[in-house]
């Protein structure tokens, strides 16, 4: 059992004691405290809060727990059902809510789920209301309100066709290019929320030709839920076996895009945002940001339209409020996550959907040919495990020392800047790890840059 408490939301597995998993007492804790800080957040005593979720197994359960402890706080609740993330999130301003919940664990398996805390805006709690809202969930001062002061609860499901015209709105996604170009396009929507959204977003933007799997919201996830390669090899499968110019696939919560090419091989879930921000960058002038552990590659797309590229610390809050200090025009995550600033600040991959089938079309190209186009780099992910007793926070102190003759990041860790590459320490905030992400050229030149380091690490901390 699980259960872990940050500033962006409560996840855990279903099941379990209290304290040790998100059970249904954990649920009423923490939805009465977001309720609370709604309350003081707001400066009302009657607010509104959206309530969508993903289609993972515990869904209902956890719904009508969180429903009923907002209803028991005095909060009207809108409740969208079935939506993504983005959905919800969009929904919030939509509506004219106060806050938000969205229920999903995103990639995690099918055995946990999780509370996402929204503002008024749709966003993520920042750092300062996330951490007031769990020392009010740890101080259990709850105040229910009473009979006559009870929250009213309305469902409205339409959100869905809504984020749709939205997207269809937007300046930079071109419907007739996409429909002229007469694509024929694969989706994997791991049986989740995806499995809504996607097929209805093809259609709407004009593509007749579209090729499912996964995509009947049962929970029942097909595969592990997390949008990489090895994770994908069913969809490489269909789009070659059926054609398809392009592949998409998503995790449950639909705010991250991996976009396999016409061969079945990767396009790489680092060059989801690199491609969006390269056609985003070609007729918007401004800024991009994304977190210290993705590819430089969007740095020199950056630099090719003579605009600043800013990285952040790793997380979408961390994301967003760098884009909003740098005005910036894109940005997101090495992940897949697209943040499109005129459309919203949250990943979105229906947005990153439109505007790739958009840049496609007017390319005339494959998609594997305009993968070719961008700086070719290679991220290898790897993790060091510590004992309890080992001063992390020491070891990159001294690491910062054995590489002070190059460029140093340290908002997040630390981030050492290689002239051919980088190689990025971060401190687990759950377990006693170091995560050691690099970035070379090649994959011989990114592992032998984390090894170096990984060494480093051993031989400081004696283990």
């Amino acid at each position: 059992m699980a259960l872990i408490k940050s500033i962006s939301g409560i996840r855990g597995t279903i099941g379990g004691a209290t304290g040790e998993g998100l059970s249904p007492v954990d649920l009423v804790k923490f939805t009465a405290a977001y309720a609370l800080w709604l309350k003081q957040n707001v400066g009302k005593e009657h607010c509104k809060v959206v309530v969508g979720r993903d289609a993972r197994l515990s869904g209902i359960m956890v719904n009508q727990i969180v429903v009923g402890t907002l209803l028991a706080s005095g909060c009207d609740v809108v409740d969208i059902g079935l939506a993504s993330t983005p959905t919800t999130e969009l929904a919030v301003t939509m509506a004219h809510a106060d806050g938000g919940i969205i229920l999903t664990a995103s990639h995690n398996p099918v055995q946990w789920n999780a509370l996402k805390l929204l503002n008024n805006n749709g966003e993520f709690l920042n750092k300062r209301d996330g951490e007031m809202l769990l020392e009010l969930a740890e101080s259990g001062q709850f105040d229910f309100v009473s009979v006559n002061a009870l929250g009213t609860l309305s469902e409205e499901h339409h959100y869905t066709a809504k984020h749709i015209e939205h997207v269809l709105a937007l300046d930079l996604v071109d419907v007739d290019a996409i429909r002229q170009a007469g694509f024929r396009v694969a989706i994997d929507c791991v049986n989740s929320v995806g499995g809504l959204a996607l097929p209805a977003l093809l259609k709407a933007l004009g593509v007749v030709h579209i090729e499912e799997i996964n995509c009947n919201p049962t929970g029942q996830f097909a595969h592990n839920p997390e949008p990489l390669p090895a994770h994908l090899t069913d969809l490489a499968e269909l789009i070659k076996a059926r054609h398809a110019d392009v592949g998409f696939a998503v995790d449950p919560d639909v705010d991250r895009l991996a976009i396999v090419c016409e061969d079945g091989s990767m396009f790489g879930e680092e060059y989801t945002l690199v491609s969006v921000a390269d056609y985003v960058l070609g007729h918007t002038v401004g800024n991009t940001v994304s977190n210290l552990s993705s590819t430089r590659a969007l740095s020199d797309i950056t630099a090719k339209y003579g605009a600043s590229y800013a990285p952040s610390a790793v997380g979408e809050v961390n994301v967003v409020e760098k884009m909003k200090a740098t005005s910036a025009v894109i940005g997101g995550e090495g992940n897949g996550g697209i943040i499109y600033p005129a459309s919203h600040y949250g990943r979105d991959a229906l947005v990153g959907i439109a505007l790739f089938l958009t840049q496609l079309a007017k390319s005339g190209k494959k998609v594997s040919e305009l993968r070719a186009t961008f700086p070719d780099y290679y991220i290898s992910k790897n993790k060091i495990e510590l004992t309890a007793q080992i001063d992390v926070d020491g070891i990159l102190e001294v690491i910062k020392g054995c590489y002070k003759h190059y460029k140093i990041d340290t908002i997040d860790g630390v981030k050492i800047n290689f002239p051919q590459g980088w190689v990025h320490l971060r401190k687990s905030n759950t377990e006693p790890i170091v995560r050691i992400y690099s970035e070379a050229p090649t994959k011989e030149q990114a592992d032998a840059f984390a090894y170096a380091v990984m060494e480093e690490i051993k031989r400081i901390a004696n283990c």
